[in-house]
């Protein structure tokens, strides 16, 4: 009897440790991130910047191909090359306004052959960038880098790591709504817990 009493008085917050006393405040509850879901943001990041990378050398291809007047199709073709790859880029940041409209890049496969493409596009007409090795040399890094992410996000698409990516990135969202709701909830019992306190 002793003992049920004691757990009925802990349970109610009028044990004999507990009253006269505030209640012990709970510390923020603490969760493992996904280790799963840290890789897989570190290599968007990667894939970001080869495409900021292929953007770059497209927007100097341009501005040298406009200035010289020597080919302005390949300009023209390098503006292509920007824009494609900027889509590359926002593709990454999952924004979810243009996922809305983009239903092929939630997809890796399909992120993936964007990116082969812009990367081929990046090293497209590499004859007149002979004379400029620093330019032809940050061509092809860019665009090995970017064709390189996409091979990655094809196998990874075929495998469908994307849709376990997307399942897991629902859980960490509902964990972290459960977690905050239980926050609220202890606040919220400390508070009553505070006013049944009798005032000495």
């Amino acid at each position: 009897m002793e003992g049920e009493s004691s757990v009925e008085g802990h349970i109610h917050g009028s044990g004999p440790h507990s009253a006269g006393a505030p209640p012990a405040s709970t510390g923020r509850i603490r969760t493992r991130p996904d280790a799963f879901l840290i890789v897989c943001r570190g290599f968007s990041i990667i894939t970001s910047l080869a495409a900021i990378l292929c953007i770059a050398v497209n927007v100097l291809s341009a501005v040298r191909s406009f200035r010289n007047g020597s080919d302005i199709f390949d300009g023209i073709f390098r503006c292509y090359a920007v824009i494609i790859a900027a889509f590359v880029v926002i593709a990454e940041t999952e924004w979810q306004f243009i996922m809305k409209f983009s239903k092929v890049l939630e997809y890796w496969a399909g992120r993936g052959m964007l990116q082969i493409f812009v990367a081929v596009m990046t090293r497209a007409y590499p004859e007149y960038l002979r004379n400029h090795q620093e330019l032809f040399l940050l061509q092809s890094i860019a665009s090995y880098l970017l064709l390189a992410c996409g091979v990655v996000y094809i196998i990874s698409g075929m495998l469908c790591i994307g849709v376990f990516k997307r399942a897991r990135e629902k859980k960490e969202v509902s964990r972290e709504q459960a977690i905050k709701d239980l926050e609220d909830l202890e606040r919220r019992r400390e508070e009553l817990e505070s006013l049944l306190i009798p005032e000495v």
